[in-house]
């Protein structure tokens, strides 16, 4: 249960570091060489996104939004946005950094879609009560310091019946079992020497710019970088991600306690860390081990009427 009663361990302080890693590094910018805010650039960014999480739009339900007031807490580029206002969404798009704002806002007036942007904490938004049919945030609240407090702002600002789909780092994945708890903690050895990190390199794809991050943060404190929650957190999103949090089914289902009815959903078999056979996964196998290791937990909470 520790995982889900912690709070803001770190307050405002930590709630900065958040802020200042996120607008430093837009989630998803890494994944295309395209210049920032070109459409060439959202373009390679859509396209990765789909093709490596290829189950996001049937899990998100883009095409069931016509009609619906729809908020997205951490919209990043405006990509799964970019979605709903496409189906036909009254969307209404948030995120903690002027970064991620400027960018999914120029995104919408690039594409001439409807929507409306704000830079907005995820744990205190400034919305009426009542005021959205859907409220969307993908990867988003495992980093914020307070994940309950954003979940009850969540539930305020639903009307009665509405629901939240809210994708989280799941406990009970491969990727947080094995890679991050075994493989990524044995490969840090590595990174001591420059041949044992050009090694690490061969082996994962990691970029070498990146494991010399990790190997600078390693070497400046290594039993901080090695405890548990810190490594976490530097090994999902990059090396100076300072928050992420990871969740189990029963962490989730409290998190979510004062909703009338959670389901839950689990995709995502990140490939990348199943060496040999992983690329070469049928896309029917991949969603069935997908459906027991994925690390990513779908959660649809429905308001009480």
């Amino acid at each position: 249960m520790a995982n889900v009663r912690q709070s803001s361990g770190g307050g405002q302080g930590l709630k900065e570091r958040v802020r200042a890693f996120w607008q430093e590094h837009p989630c998803g910018t890494k994944f295309a060489d395209a210049e920032v805010g070109s459409r060439a650039f959202y373009e390679a960014v859509e396209e990765h996104r789909y093709r490596t999480e290829w189950h996001i739009p049937e899990a998100a339900g883009f095409d069931r939004a016509r009609g619906l007031r729809v908020l997205e807490i951490g919209c990043g580029l405006g990509t799964d946005g970019a979605r709903f206002a496409r189906a036909g969404a009254l969307y209404t798009g948030v995120d903690l950094t002027e970064a991620a704002v400027s960018l999914a806002r120029r995104r919408f007036e690039l594409e001439g879609l409807p929507g409306e942007f704000r830079v907005a904490d995820a744990e205190a938004l400034e919305f009426a009560d009542e005021s959205f049919d859907l409220i969307y945030s993908h990867g988003v609240l495992h980093h914020t310091p307070d994940a309950r407090a954003a979940v009850g702002e969540v539930r305020r600002v639903l009307r009665p019946g509405g629901r939240a789909v809210v994708m989280l780092y799941h406990r009970d994945s491969y990727n947080y079992r094995v890679n991050i708890g075994v493989l990524r903690r044995f490969g840090a050895r590595l990174l001591h020497t420059e041949g044992g990190l050009r090694l690490a390199h061969r082996l994962t794809g990691e970029p070498v710019e990146s494991l010399r991050e990790h190997a600078a943060r390693l070497k400046e404190d290594a039993a901080q970088y090695l405890s548990a929650g810190e490594f976490l957190s530097r090994n999902t999103d990059g090396a100076g991600n300072p928050l992420t949090r990871v969740y189990s089914r029963r962490e989730a289902r409290e998190l979510f306690e004062d909703f009338a009815r959670v389901e839950f959903a689990v995709h995502f078999l990140n490939k990348r860390w199943l060496p040999v056979f992983g690329p070469r996964l049928p896309r029917s196998t991949e969603a069935r081990l997908a459906s027991r290791w994925g690390w990513h937990l779908w959660i649809y909470a429905t308001k009480g009427e």
